[in-house]
């Protein structure tokens, strides 16, 4: 697959953002109400640490960590610097890391 029809595959094409917004714009009157019940896919290491946090009783169920982490994540928004802080301290860990990085050349699709 070439790099182009990846980034077609991954990134949504502008006709799908106004879509996406639109829709945003239908049901802000509906959430106003009565809120707003969504699904979500979490990819299989995000799932396995948020059942952790649920086994460990840091919330009742997924639908609760969802409400809690997306409020704490609205209660940091206005504070750009505590938000710089923790992404340059994500990437530093993540620079830091002694596990040797993943090379997509050594490994056969």
């Amino acid at each position: 697959m070439s790099d182009s029809q990846a980034a077609k595959d991954e990134w949504p094409s502008a006709e799908e953002k106004a879509k996406n917004i639109a829709q945003a714009k239908a049901l802000r009157v509906q959430a106003e109400k009565g809120g707003l019940r969504f699904s979500a896919y979490l990819p299989p290491g995000l799932a396995d640490w948020l059942l952790g946090l649920i086994e460990k009783g840091t919330f009742h169920d997924p639908s609760e960590a969802v409400f809690v982490i997306l409020g704490e994540h609205q209660d940091l928004e206005p504070h750009t610097d505590l938000r710089r802080e923790i992404l340059a301290r994500s990437l530093q860990a993540a620079i830091d890391d002694p596990r040797p990085s993943s090379n997509i050349g050594n490994h056969k699709l």
